[in-house]
């Protein structure tokens, strides 16, 4: 841009810097405001809450392994060097609306932020397949408040257990189903079989949590479905060991606050395979089966036109912008994105933590090239395995040799502890390493979750999950036999 010079009696004043808004402080949007500081450039952070969550230790705080603060950190405090040299503005809000006409994004309440570029990193939500009823009944597990949830339901189903004298009424509060058999759903399960086999196994007199039924089912043929085949039969192995069950080919046709209605593809009779209709009875059920884009992707299309898969997710250029609006990038899990490291034969990127940063660290870099006139880059995806734990000293791993088409596959305790160690080294903050590592390690010498504190549930969902069972009924008393009056008494001497 080109400005006419000032007249000479005026003072100059200094050319306003460009604007980046970022929105969504995850992994994406994190990793490009850090890649941004020390651009000249003024940039605004938009979330919907005051932390930066480390999502793959999630379920830790659901199965009360892990405090919420272990796992998050304020976003003012990770970007407070940034804050205080001026350049970076942090506001808590949802966005509703982007305007490509004016280049601004609408805020809950109708506020206005402008932006020169835009980078969307608004990450995910659960997706239920068309059957968003069944979100009250099985919650998935995307944010603490998710967390916080499903660790409130599966403690209060033991305590309903405890008050339950008839076994046929307790058994559904102690069978747990968790829906979906990727690395949330097979480390769900591995949970809380550990739970049940023995962080609980003393602490009740009218039942034994050894004897609660943890399934997990899966609609595909074999469990972690992105993992070579060996480890995941592996992973199955290790999960029966632990003392869950698990169902593939369920397809889960319906959900209650009772149970789950599902399919199998069983041999019949005569031999031939045929649907056969199930029903578990189960009062706490865990969802980790789909996922879906945030809704920012489809606002985004219906004005820009941009395309979406069949996920809602945005479909983005080799540099990670939009067509028709090469500033605005989309990064992390609500890009539809793929890899160039073959020019020739791209791939498409999986929607992991790693995938997420290095968008966000791209992106970054193609705005600040895009500054300085210079051609933006495509996106390169370097993919360091995969990691997905199961229980205490069970894990599979598949990592890839840096520079080298070779793999290296193990599992079992090797692969258990080299999942923590990276766990723990991707923390955020040093105190959050340090809490993380003195709580796993007192779990793991005592088999005790000591995080099992949760608000009242009946202030929480009054009228959802919790069914108290009334008292058998006494039978009626017979009626009272008249009595003669009472006469008064004798006055007193």
């Amino acid at each position: 841009m080109s400005l006419s010079p000032p007249p000479s009696s005026a003072p100059s004043k200094p050319m306003q810097r460009q604007r980046v808004v970022i929105i969504g402080c995850g992994f994406g949007g994190l990793e490009a405001a850090k890649a941004l500081s020390d651009a000249d450039v003024e940039i605004v952070v938009i979330d919907r809450t005051n932390h930066h969550l480390f999502q793959p230790l999630l379920y830790q705080v659901a199965t009360a392994g892990l405090p919420a603060p272990a796992i998050a950190a304020p976003i003012r405090h990770i970007l407070r060097d940034q804050i205080a040299r001026g350049n970076l503005t942090v506001l808590m809000g949802e966005v509703t609306s982007i305007d490509t006409a004016s280049d601004c994004v609408v805020l809950d309440g109708g506020e206005h932020v402008h932006f020169d570029h835009l980078i969307l990193a608004a990450g995910a939500t659960h997706s239920y397949f068309g059957r968003d009823d069944w979100a009250k009944y099985a919650p998935g597990l995307k944010t603490l408040g998710d967390a916080f949830t499903i660790r409130r339901r599966v403690l209060t189903a033991f305590e309903q257990a405890e008050r339950e004298t008839d076994p046929a009424r307790r058994e559904p509060w102690l069978t747990f189903a968790v829906v979906g058999a990727g690395p949330t759903g097979v480390e769900m399960a591995g949970t809380l079989a550990e739970i049940a086999q023995q962080t609980l196994s003393t602490e009740f007199r009218r039942i034994d949590s050894r004897m609660a039924r943890i399934i997990l089912l899966e609609g595909a043929p074999r469990v972690l479905g992105t993992f070579t085949e060996d480890l995941s039969q592996r992973a199955r192995e290790q999960l029966q060991m632990l003392g869950a069950e698990v169902l593939t080919g369920a397809k889960v046709t319906d959900i209650t606050a009772f149970g789950i209605h599902y399919q199998l593809n069983e041999p019949g009779p005569d031999g031939q395979p045929r649907v056969t209709s199930h029903f578990l009875p189960s009062r706490t059920v865990v969802w980790a089966a789909g996922v879906a884009a945030s809704p920012l992707g489809r606002a985004l299309a219906k004005c820009t036109g941009c395309e979406l898969d069949r996920a809602g997710r945005v479909v983005v250029q080799p540099d990670l912008s939009i067509p028709g609006h090469p500033n605005i990038c989309v990064v992390g899990d609500l890009a539809s994105a793929r890899s160039y490291l073959d020019p020739d034969h791209p791939t498409a990127v999986p929607g992991v933590s790693p995938g997420a940063k290095q968008m966000g660290r791209k992106a970054a870099s193609n705005i600040k090239r895009r500054m300085q006139g210079l051609e933006t880059q495509a996106f390169r995806y370097f993919d360091y395995g995969s990691l997905a734990t199961i229980g205490k000293r069970a894990a599979v791993a598949m990592l890839d040799i840096p520079f080298t088409k070779r793999q290296v596959k193990f599992s079992g305790f090797p692969a258990w502890l080299f999942w923590l160690f990276v766990h723990v080294y991707f923390l955020i903050g040093f105190r959050n390493r340090m809490v993380v590592l003195m709580d796993w390690a007192w779990a793991y010498f005592t088999s005790q979750r000591h995080a099992r504190v949760f608000p009242d549930p009946h202030a929480l969902e009054p009228n959802a999950m919790l069914v108290r069972v009334p008292p058998p009924a006494s039978p009626s008393p017979p009626p009272p036999s008249p009595q003669p009056e009472p006469q008064p008494s004798p006055p007193a001497a």
